[in-house]
């Protein structure tokens, strides 16, 4: 964020959105406890007050993800300076995304597995969420026929028309397009190039200070999104679902504070105490808005000013990550396919969860980086292994709370990569810091 965004009155931008996030939760539970979920007045004020506000947050952040994508990604390449830096740089950051994603699998995995979180479902409690969720399950369902990842996914990736790709918010086409323009640039005269690149950069410039415009009514965004999911579902869904819940998140802190550290302090040689002071804004953007996509304009003026990271860097490896590097999703879709599955009596052999580790990180490139959006990759994957696919209604009331979580650990794996790409290609010094 920039100074003027993040400081504006004495108080630090993520304090702010903090302060909206915690209010809206209080409010969100406090309404639902004492006049409940259905409430005229509870409804009205998600229908006209806290919904709207939300909803206006979050178009604002969408408006600019497509011109963002294309401009960073663009400029990225273009700063590489030659092709082969470009396949070099981008060979690192697929292999930091797969070793990663593969870490995060393997922790929920075996979390699912000690604890076994399903045997904990009663019979009695399965049958009224699946009645309680069955219509959303449905759509989820028919949503996954058409969401299912295989070689059409990877040929898709080489879009036909980069405008429809913009209007679908199809961001591996984005990201394609983006790199062919920005390959091309490097290959054509340097005063013609030179005049691109300095369109490009007006409009990155212009997209960030957008950024801006957003941030000023954040904490109210934040603070309407979280009362709408609070006042909705209070805390009785999370009883009965209490261990599940407790294994996903637990899960999702083991990678974010010991992986994460890990890599930041043997890998990337940074403090991770001083690591996630500097990116406190994108986690808090992430969890109010459970959207890697809605967070990119965040974490790339996080990166570059907070972390000094390389605007070629950034641009080039965080709409990357906001597409493909879905560590806190893959974990998440490896914890609830085996969640499920004891839930249902299903058995899966050690070799059945290895097939679901591949699944759920290969998944994990197709999933949208919009809420909810690994859902219906994750019925899919629940198919090949003989889970019902209704099951999924047994976790759609707690699903907001986990994506809002799972979000902030994709959101900071993004942010681990840059740093290490940028230490790696002898950019960036962690122990040069910008001020704060």
């Amino acid at each position: 964020m920039s100074e003027r965004a993040d400081a504006p009155r004495g108080i630090p931008l993520h304090t702010k959105i903090l302060a909206g996030l915690l209010i809206g939760a209080v409010v969100g539970v406090v309404g639902n406890l004492t006049l409940g979920g259905t409430h005229p007045v509870v409804v009205n004020t998600n229908k006209y007050v806290a919904g709207p506000i939300g909803a206006i947050f979050l178009n604002l952040l969408f408006m600019i993800v497509v011109p963002l994508v294309f401009a960073s990604i663009s400029l990225g390449v273009a700063g590489l300076g030659n092709l082969r830096r470009v396949g070099r740089i981008g060979a690192k950051t697929l292999g930091f995304f797969l070793v990663t994603t593969a870490l995060s699998v393997s922790i929920g995995l075996f979390l699912v597995q000690l604890l076994k979180p399903g045997e904990s479902i009663t019979p009695a409690v399965r049958t009224q969420l699946l009645e309680t969720y069955a219509g959303d399950a449905a759509t989820r369902m028919q949503a996954a026929e058409q969401s299912t990842f295989g070689i059409q996914t990877v040929v898709n990736i080489v879009t036909r028309n980069p405008i429809r790709s913009a209007v679908d918010l199809d961001l591996l086409g984005i990201i394609f397009f983006g790199i062919m323009f920005g390959a091309a640039i490097t290959l054509i005269t340097a005063d013609r190039a030179k005049i691109m690149i300095g369109v490009l950069e007006a409009l990155n410039a212009i997209v960030l200070k957008i950024v801006d415009f957003a941030m000023v009514i954040a904490p109210y965004g934040v603070a309407g999104l979280v009362f709408g999911v609070t006042s909705r579902f209070g805390l009785a869904l999370l009883q009965p679902l209490a261990m599940y819940v407790i294994v996903v998140l637990g899960a999702l802190i083991l990678h974010q504070v010991v992986s994460y550290s890990f890599l930041l302090r043997l890998v990337v040689g940074m403090s991770p105490r001083a690591f996630f002071a500097r990116i406190r804004a994108p986690m808090i953007t992430a969890f109010s808005t459970s959207s890697s996509n809605g967070t990119l304009p965040t974490s790339i003026a996080c990166a570059e000013q907070r972390l000094g990271v390389p605007p070629q860097i950034a641009g080039f490896v965080l709409p990357l990550g906001a597409t493909m590097n879905m560590n806190g999703t893959s974990l998440f879709e490896g914890v609830t396919v085996l969640f499920l599955a004891q839930v249902f009596g299903v058995s899966l052999t050690l070799g059945d969860q290895a097939i679901v580790m591949v699944m759920c990180v290969v998944t994990a490139i197709g999933a949208a980086g919009v809420p909810g959006g690994s859902l219906p990759l994750l019925i899919g994957i629940l198919a090949m292994f003989g889970v019902p696919g209704e099951g999924i209604a047994l976790i759609l009331g707690v699903d907001r709370i986990l994506d809002m979580s799972r979000t902030v650990v994709n959101v900071s794996g993004d942010l681990v990569a840059t740093t290490f790409i940028a230490k790696s290609e002898k950019v960036w010094d962690p122990k040069v810091l910008p001020p704060v």
